[in-house]
């Protein structure tokens, strides 16, 4: 099975041979996900290749590919290990950080309900934590329900105008783009960009810049990521890597 083309000669081949056709649809999977995501290198490998290319887009591009809430991650890691040890806290000692630290991982996960469900408990245990009332602002935001997440976010940046070095307050311009106030949304950014580089927070900036038609205030800030993403860490690079490839496609439109 050298490559697609040769192999869609081959039905009679393949319709005979289960690990054949397997081999032929894992191609096929791993061909469409690079064409979306526009690796178009890849996409030109994984057709005319054999299926070690296919399987090393797997791992190397397909499991890195952020998910829904990878470009908005919370700080810490997670592991299955560490969730028994929490949900063993909670069981025997039920503390307000173990449920907003469970709840954390969860995010990261993407499991949001679970998620939103582990910050109110700590919440209804210690109201006061910023990290927690943040954390479920974002929860909710990701959730679609950015009228019960913009009170939580703006009293914590009320408190810390700093908080978690700006990521509360990109969730904060998020939250009133959601709600439809992009002068609001716009002046959060601005404040965002003047303090810290992010991808994340040029390239939505630039996204309100082109809807208000001021491509010339948008252009240097689609810039300033693709320019900065040749110098940037490689776990950087991935976390980043979907804000980039609008960037990329941002400036595309309006060249």
């Amino acid at each position: 099975m050298s490559s697609l083309f040769n192999d869609l000669s081959r039905w009679q081949y393949l319709l005979t041979n289960p690990v054949a056709l397997a081999i032929f649809a894992f191609q096929i999977w791993m061909f469409v996900h690079a064409v979306r995501a526009r690796e178009w290198i890849w996409a030109v490998f994984i057709f005319i290749g054999w299926i070690i290319t296919a399987v090393l887009y797997f791992f190397l591009v397909y499991r890195a590919t952020p998910s829904s809430t990878r470009g908005f991650e919370l700080p810490g890691a997670y592991n299955r290990k560490r969730i028994r040890e929490l949900q063993a806290h909670i069981h025997h000692l039920d503390k307000a950080h173990h449920h907003s630290q469970l709840g954390d991982i969860y995010f990261q996960q993407g499991k949001l309900d679970l998620a939103a469900g582990e910050y109110r408990a700590a919440l209804e245990r210690d109201a006061t934590d910023l990290d927690t009332r943040a954390h479920l602002g974002q929860c909710l935001l990701r959730q679609k329900h950015p009228a019960e997440a913009r009170p939580l976010l703006e009293g914590v940046i009320a408190e810390n105008p700093k908080h978690e070095y700006g990521y509360t307050q990109m969730a904060l311009a998020e939250t009133l783009t959601a709600l439809g106030e992009t002068t609001a949304a716009l002046k959060v950014w601005q404040q965002v960009t003047m303090a810290h580089s992010y991808p994340r927070a040029k390239v939505q900036l630039a996204e309100l810049y082109l809807a208000q038609n001021q491509p010339e205030l948008a252009r240097p800030q689609l810039q300033d990521v693709v320019t900065d993403d040749i110098h940037t860490l490689p776990f950087q690079r991935k976390r980043d890597r979907p804000w980039v490839r609008r960037a990329k496609s941002l400036l595309g439109q309006i060249k």
